[in-house]
């Protein structure tokens, strides 16, 4: 894998990855990122999980073509269920939260040697902070960056009492911003945020323009616009 070539999400994401690097890569997406990781670091160990058949053989593909069959091992399986004893942290990137989640507590059992988490959310990263927290994880560090237009936030997370990082006073808006990234507020962040407060004025002006405008609906939109431009203002 030529390290040129690889994203600056995918690059991002292998910089949170700790020494021993035993982990394991879920969706693997032609195995990119371990043979980046692998290429690297000599004692680097990697599994690349691929549910479907397509992405499972490209991923071996990529894995010969790089000459890391001794240290790159690619699993077809669904979620965590590819993940053994050895590994000793996940990433899961470039899927929706909901997804992601849900993956984490289908294979939540698998996780007990793991002590690092690093999950990409295409979208809602707040339902993987709130399973982060019910499940004990700590999020560490949070980072949102910005690449070829697309506006991207990685989560990465260990085990901890879960709410190590928050303040229960303001713990939904910290949830929906993350509590790091609302603590920082670079310029991928007000990006971000600029442009879900339009989405959400288009909304509400839909809304009020409707025959029975939803009540309900346009408070907890107004509500949600007037915490982004608390976030915005307060930069």
């Amino acid at each position: 894998m030529n390290g040129n070539q690889l994203s600056k999400r995918l690059k991002t994401i292998a910089d949170y990855l700790v020494e021993p690097v035993y982990f394991a890569d879920i969706g693997s997406d032609h195995a990119y990122l371990p043979c980046y990781v692998c290429s690297r670091n000599s004692e680097a160990f990697a599994i690349a999980g691929e549910l479907n058949r397509g992405p499972f053989l490209s991923a071996q593909k990529e894995v010969a073509d790089n000459q890391l069959e001794d240290r790159i091992e690619v699993k077809q399986g669904n979620g965590l269920e590819v993940i053994d004893e050895r590994v000793n942290q996940i990433v899961i990137a470039g899927m929706g939260g909901p997804l992601i989640r849900d993956i984490l507590e289908e294979g939540k059992n698998k996780l007990r040697k793991v002590s690092r988490i690093i999950a990409q959310p295409n979208i809602d990263a707040r339902s993987i902070r709130r399973w982060l927290i019910e499940n004990n994880y700590n999020l560490v560090e949070e980072c949102i960056i910005v690449e070829n237009g697309h506006i991207y936030e990685i989560l990465v997370a260990e085990e901890g009492d879960g709410l190590e990082n928050y303040n229960e006073n303001i713990l939904e808006k910290q949830l929906w911003f993350g509590p790091h990234l609302l603590e920082e507020k670079n310029d991928a962040f007000q990006m971000k945020w600029q442009q879900e407060k339009e989405k959400k004025q288009q909304i509400i002006h839909r809304i009020q323009n409707s025959p029975f405008p939803d009540e309900s609906k346009l408070k907890i939109f107004e509500k949600e616009i007037r915490w982004i431009e608390e976030a915005l203002t307060n930069g």
